[in-house]
């Protein structure tokens, strides 16, 4: 079965995420993302806020630049998120926007080594062990959490770069790929992720794919103003969903056949949060009867 989620993205203000999330859970969707961006809601606060609010749906970050927080905090948060609401967490991770990067004086000489670093160094941490190391960037010295989680946390990287992609499938639980994707590019993806895996002899890591939506009969208007507004060519393939539950159903269906494991939907232009919720959720009925 293919794994449903929306995504509450960072032009929404903060007070919306609350009945956001109410809203996704009650709709039957299996996950909501939360989306972290420069300067907008951080992460960490919008994923227990989430968390907090909800019962049942499992909530993803997508995801924590690594340049900006020390990884000891980041594996304190992401523990401390996981052991109250115990298999409801997906964990992301990955370089953060280079520009974002500088004008916080946090950008890494090689954004490649510190996210192999960082990675290797909080799955450790997450796993309850003792770790010292002395890396380019991370650099521990006997640190241990108090409180690791009970049962393991899935890291998810997040990347699009042919190095990145093996490093996520050398060390990676899963990955995220953002919007703008056509199945065919996500299913090269899929597969130089897969590679990498079987090369480290490790399991394929799980695939999330976040896809632009926009339901209803103005659905298609709204994604070509949304694409204007990103500038893309008139003549580029399209890389969103549109219309009614079944037809984005279908359109859901083929990233999945393309290697998606879970498929997050964007909502496009100006939606109406509780009515997109309602539509996923019709999306939802209708993948689980194909």
């Amino acid at each position: 079965m293919t794994t449903l989620g929306t995504i509450f993205h960072p032009g929404l203000e903060p007070e919306a995420l609350l009945p956001f999330a109410r809203s996704a859970e009650d709709a039957g969707l299996d996950q909501l993302w939360v989306w972290e961006d420069c300067f907008r809601e951080g992460g960490i606060a919008s994923a227990a806020s989430a968390l907090g609010a909800t019962a049942r749906i499992r909530v993803g970050i997508g995801v924590l630049p690594v340049p900006l927080r020390n990884v000891a905090l980041t594996a304190m948060e992401l523990a401390t998120l996981e052991r109250i609401h115990p298999g409801r967490l997906v964990a992301g991770i990955g370089h953060g926007v280079q520009g974002w990067m500088d004008q916080v004086g946090a950008r890494p000489r090689s954004p490649l080594t510190l996210l192999r670093e960082y990675t290797e160094a909080l799955q450790r941490l997450l796993a309850g062990e003792t770790v010292t190391t002395a890396g380019e960037y991370v650099r521990l010295d006997d640190v241990r959490l108090s409180w690791p989680p009970h049962s393991p946390l899935a890291l998810h990287l997040a990347g699009e770069g042919p190095r990145t992609l093996d490093l996520v499938g050398a060390l990676g639980d899963g990955l995220v790929v953002p919007g703008g994707y056509t199945p065919e590019r996500l299913r090269s993806v899929v597969q130089r992720v897969a590679d990498a895996a079987a090369t480290a002899g490790r399991p394929r890591p799980e695939v999330t794919t976040f896809l632009p939506c926009a339901f209803g009969a103005d659905g298609e208007q709204r994604i070509a103003e949304h694409r204007l507004r990103l500038d893309v060519p008139a003549d580029a393939p399209a890389t969103e969903v549109w219309g009614d539950p079944q037809r984005v159903a279908e359109g859901v269906l083929a990233y999945a056949a393309a290697g998606a494991d879970a498929v997050a939907l964007l909502p496009v232009g100006d939606a109406d949060l509780p009515a997109f919720t309602a539509a996923a959720g019709a999306v939802r009925v209708a993948l689980d009867a194909h």
